[in-house]
Order: structure tokens, then C-alpha cells, then sequence
């Protein structure tokens, strides 16, 4: 086994673990059943993608240097796309189950699906928030 399937592996588990620690922040006038939960983009980015993002989300992180293909510099979206950020382009590629072209590959989690199997939270709308909390988090994090 190669060291980067290896690592690849260690990755995928190390998500699925980070996955029951996801923080939220839930509402708490609503009753049970119907509480919308809230994520926080910043926290969900330093639980899942600082390990091949990096703190700056430059695309070097502390694995970063292991991967076949270097992560990407996520503060480059806007700047990359005639200065408007791609949400939508973004969520897919951060979801990962319907494959964007050009974007995404081996090395990157499919966090939709890695979302809706954890063990909490994973019903489609907690995934689907916890994806726009990213993309959130991201375009504040653009270049100018």
C-alpha cells in the first residue's frame, strides 16, 4: 500500500472521528424536534479542513505535503473568478457527491457524505448547513 493511499486512508478516519466533535449551536426556545441547528464556518473549517488546508487556508497544511495533488489556496475563489465568490461552485465542491469538474479529486473527503453518516447531525439539513457554514466561512476569508 502506498503511502499515499495510507494517508488517504488516515484521513478519511480521522474525518469520521472529527465528525461526532462537530460543533453546533442549537436553539434553544425551539422545542426538541424542530430546533434548527446553527454551525459555526470557522469551527467547522478548523474541525475538518486545517489538516490539508492549513490555518490560513493556503492549501499548506500539516498533510499537505504527503497528498498527490497540493490542496488548494481557498482564499483564491473570488480572486480566481473576476472578483465574485462561487457559492454554489463551492458547495459542490465542498459536498463532493455530485464530482465539479476539474475540482475536488482523490485526495479530498467527500463531506457529504462523510457529513450524513456521523453520528450526530446528519440528517440533510444539518449537511446542508454545515456545508453553507463553510462556504460562508470561506468567502470571508477572500483576497481582495
Amino acid at each position: 500500500m502506498s503511502v499515499i493511499t495510507s494517508t488517504a486512508r488516515v484521513l478519511a478516519g480521522a474525518a469520521l472521528v472529527a465528525l461526532a466533535a462537530a460543533p453546533m449551536v442549537a436553539g434553544a426556545e425551539e422545542p426538541a424536534r424542530q430546533q434548527r441547528v446553527r454551525f459555526d464556518g470557522a469551527d467547522v473549517f478548523r474541525t475538518y479542513c486545517v489538516v490539508c488546508h492549513g490555518e490560513t487556508a493556503k492549501g499548506d497544511g500539516p498533510l499537505s505535503t504527503q497528498l498527490r495533488k497540493a490542496p488548494a489556496d481557498l482564499t483564491l475563489f473570488a480572486k480566481n473568478n473576476q472578483g465574485a465568490f462561487p457559492k454554489e461552485l463551492v458547495a459542490k465542491i465542498i459536498d463532493g457527491r455530485e464530482p465539479v469538474k476539474g475540482h475536488g479529486g482523490g485526495d479530498m473527503p467527500v463531506w457529504g457524505d462523510a457529513f450524513s453518516r456521523s453520528a450526530e447531525d446528519s440528517d440533510p439539513e444539518s449537511v446542508k448547513q454545515k456545508i453553507q457554514a463553510l462556504v460562508g466561512y470561506i468567502e470571508s476569508i477572500q483576497q481582495k
